[in-house]
């Protein structure tokens, strides 16, 4: 084989190791991006989901202090549960929760309570603080359950 020859097929393997080891390169810089990645956003989920369990707790106290009104407290633990463990608004006494948010979930609240008529959202207090006359002993008592439950 002609000399010339030899080293233009050196030529051409060496030009075809870099661009391969520049590929190699390059993907291993991009799974190294997305381990990174998927660690942080992993870390984010953990946190979040502490701080959820937190809020699910201190709720939870202030339920049993009196120092929120069931029907606010329920709509709220009901959001949170549904994120951290929605399997327990199937299951009692948690179960009190998922009932009450159904029966005033239809009331404004915020702007909207604000934007609406003053003899309506009479009616609807009404009806809510019946709603809470109903159902306060079981919010109690699952709110109290709910402070001592390990969330895993």
């Amino acid at each position: 084989m002609p000399r010339g020859l030899q080293l233009t097929l050196i030529v051409a393997g060496l030009i075809v190791i870099g661009l391969l080891l520049f590929y190699i390169w390059r993907q291993s810089r991009i799974l190294n991006e997305d381990r990174l990645r998927q660690k942080k956003a992993n870390e984010f989920q953990a946190k979040r989901r502490s701080e959820m369990i937190e809020s699910i707790r201190i709720i939870a106290m202030a339920v049993e202090a009196e120092q929120v009104e069931h029907s606010e407290a329920c709509l709220r633990l009901k959001g949170l549960l549904d994120y951290v463990a929605p399997e327990l608004l199937d299951q009692p006494p948690y179960r009190v929760f998922q009932v009450v948010h159904e029966k005033i979930r239809h009331m404004p609240t915020h702007r909207a309570r604000k934007a609406t008529d003053s003899g309506l959202i009479k009616k609807m207090d009404k009806e809510r603080f019946l709603v809470e006359q109903q159902h306060a002993e079981e919010v109690r008592t699952a709110a109290a359950a709910l402070r001592h439950y390990r969330f895993d």
